[in-house]
């Protein structure tokens, strides 16, 4: 019976931890067929369509409208997490309503946003202008970083549980 229960458990735990981040009611109104690229090359063809797009925040600030977040999209795996791959489709804008703190979503981060696409916007790139598509931000999911050691590597990559403080400390 104790094995049986833990069994259960253990395969909650496993289907919970693969779960999306974004709810199911958003998920549902998203069309599969609506792709990153097709919105970036025609952002006024999908006006008002919900979309779900992941990446790596390039710059985020404080307007009027808002919190603007700068977005360099990204491939996800099947929970909607940023791969950590060196192929974008380009960029976005998600405007959220309400205030974000800039300095918890900050450049770097890994965000997962849904959202409904609103219009283009063209703003200058370095010596270009861009076209970018601008999604008005229904559901927000900021990426815990990965805690790193010293060589860059998560501690996980190396370490088995077991050798981590108390037990043993690579470090010391």
């Amino acid at each position: 019976m104790a094995r049986r229960l833990l069994f259960i458990s253990l395969i909650i735990a496993f289907i919970s931890g693969c779960a999306p981040v974004i709810s199911k009611q958003i998920r549902e109104q998203v069309s599969p067929q609506i792709t990153f690229r097709d919105v970036l090359r025609d952002p006024d063809a999908y006006r008002n369509q919900m979309v779900i797009w992941s990446g790596v925040i390039v710059k985020s600030e404080n307007t009027k409208e808002g919190t603007l977040i700068e977005v360099l999209q990204k491939a996800t795996d099947s929970r909607g997490k940023p791969l950590d791959v060196d192929k974008s489709g380009g960029r976005f804008l998600a405007l959220h309503s309400e205030y974000l703190d800039t300095a918890i979503y900050s450049k770097g981060r890994e965000v997962t946003i849904a959202g409904k696409v609103l219009e283009k916007r063209v703003l200058p790139l370095g010596e270009i202008e861009y076209a970018y598509p601008l999604a008005l931000i229904k559901e927000v999911y900021l990426w815990k970083p990965v805690s790193e050691d010293r060589w860059g590597h998560p501690y996980w990559w190396y370490y088995p549980h077991w050798w981590r403080y108390p037990y043993w400390h690579p470090y010391y």
